[in-house]
């Protein structure tokens, strides 16, 4: 039975309770996405407006075209910037998947001292607001530039966007952990296996849907992402986020439109592989997949 069914035995105001409470889940599910079905739509307009006009609400074919898309990918800068974003979400996820593996490994750990405030500071660039991050990091780069060019460099951006990157592994490989039988780490030791062996043949298998559940949050944060970019980054580094402010400031166009339709496909895309990831990784667990 679905966890949101009704029982027989219902009576008028359980019931009436029932269908108000999903036609408010309903209306608060519309009221977020309402800005995403408003601009698929106005992606395929004809027309260079960000409004609906009558032919569109009539549903005229002729009122539909996917001529922005082809100016999209017609343009060299917007075709680099989808490299540089790829390159650079890429490298930063490569990073902040180990790193925040390890940290993850580390904190499972029941010797571990400090544990509270060490989970507190590898999270807070998702609690401090992001301008602060930027900004600090412009600086502490800025201080650094004598020894190392990070500042406008794609080694500054990919660090930056690891930084961002590296809570989201940590807080999903910690979840994945947390049902993770460490009795079968001490029982590989003890048949001799070195715990490198132990990481990858035992441990590795069993959180690697944690794993790759971080890393496509990291990839997804470092892909949007565009304040750090405007304080770290040069023109080269010009990602997609960055070329579509850029592109609301000096002209607007409806290619804009476009490239967030993409975006959004890519967005559901990684998410429902992480939805997907996450009842593999309960299952596994031996945990009820809800």
């Amino acid at each position: 039975m679905s966890q949101i069914s009704l029982p027989d035995h219902a009576d008028f105001a359980e019931k009436l309770w029932h269908w108000t409470f999903i036609g408010i889940c309903a209306l608060v599910f519309l009221f977020l996405i309402a800005p995403i079905l408003v601009i698929i739509p106005l992606s395929f307009n004809a027309e260079p407006y960000f409004t609906f006009n009558a032919k569109m609400v009539a549903l005229d074919p002729e009122a539909y075209s996917v001529r922005w898309y082809q100016d999209f990918w017609s343009k060299t800068i917007w075709r680099e910037s989808i490299w540089n974003s790829l390159f650079i979400a890429v490298g930063a996820t490569i990073l902040a998947t180990a790193l925040g593996t390890l940290a993850a490994l580390g904190l499972s750990r029941p010797e571990m001292p400090f544990k509270p405030l060490i989970m507190g500071l590898l999270i807070s660039p998702m609690i401090v607001p992001l301008i602060i991050t930027a900004a600090g990091i412009f600086f502490f780069y800025a201080s650094i530039n004598e020894y190392l060019q990070l500042t406008g460099s794609y080694l500054g951006v990919i660090l930056a966007h690891t930084v961002l990157g590296t809570p989201f592994v940590v807080i999903t490989v910690t979840a994945t952990l947390s049902g993770f039988d460490h009795s079968l780490t001490r029982a590989g030791a003890m048949c001799g296996a070195d715990p490198t062996t132990v990481f990858f043949k035992v441990i590795m298998p069993l959180i690697l849907p944690g794993v790759i559940s971080g890393a496509l949050f990291a990839f997804v944060t470092s892909f949007d992402e565009v304040v750090v970019v405007l304080f770290v980054a040069s023109v080269e580094q010009q990602t997609i986020p960055r070329q579509m402010w850029a592109g609301m400031r000096e002209s607007i166009s409806p290619t804009i439109l476009a490239v967030a339709t993409i975006l959004i496909c890519i967005s559901i895309l990684l998410l429902a592989t992480v939805e997907i990831l996450r009842r593999r990784s309960e299952r596994l667990r031996g945990l009820s997949a809800g």
